[in-house]
């Protein structure tokens, strides 16, 4: 079943369980102001969305102001997508987010010219970002990416590969440490 054909409610049950059940978790918070965001954009006319926007853009100030989470409806994000803990994370509004992606704290989607104000990153499915990376311009990261801790990736990362560093480079197998080695 793809995202289109599950409804608002069947959403944000989904997030709730990705969340660990709690309601009370700013991520799951997040989430769920972005996907109503999202749902009130179907209403039309216009003038039926207006009340319903207002509670959105109340809600989306409250979650950014308060819990530190930027993350704008226009933002495509995918299912099952967790916002591990709150702080300073900054979503760029043309940014695609994979399912079943962790972000984490101080987490930065974001253009990175100034004139190229709409490049975003896009992230594919299972992406796992380590708190502080930042992912600056129109990089692409495939499924099954791992972004380490105060990573800056400024490039493509490839599906399976880990990239940690600033500016973040890929680790290969012979950059790994040995266990037990010296």
């Amino acid at each position: 079943m793809s995202q289109q054909d599950l409804s608002l409610w069947q959403q944000i049950r989904e997030d709730w369980r990705a969340h660990q059940s709690d309601w009370t978790k700013p991520g799951f918070r997040a989430v769920a102001v972005h996907r109503f965001g999202v749902w009130r954009m179907q209403l039309q006319p216009k003038l039926l969305r207006a009340p319903f926007s207002l509670i959105y853009r109340g809600h989306y100030r409250y979650i950014r102001n308060v819990y530190g989470i930027d993350l704008p409806y226009t933002v495509k994000l995918g299912r099952r997508v967790v916002i591990e803990h709150q702080g300073a994370i900054v979503i760029h509004g043309d940014s695609e987010i994979g399912d079943e992606s962790i972000i984490r704290q101080g987490v930065t989607l974001g253009n990175r010219y100034l004139d190229h104000p709409l490049d975003a990153p896009k992230l594919g499915a299972r992406v796992n970002i380590g708190a502080g990376a930042k992912i600056l311009g129109n990089v692409v990261l495939g499924d099954d990416v791992n972004i380490g801790a105060n990573a800056v990736v400024l490039s493509d990362v490839h599906p399976g590969q880990t990239a940690v560093g600033i500016p973040a480079k890929i680790l290969t197998s012979h950059s790994l440490p040995i266990p037990g080695g010296d």
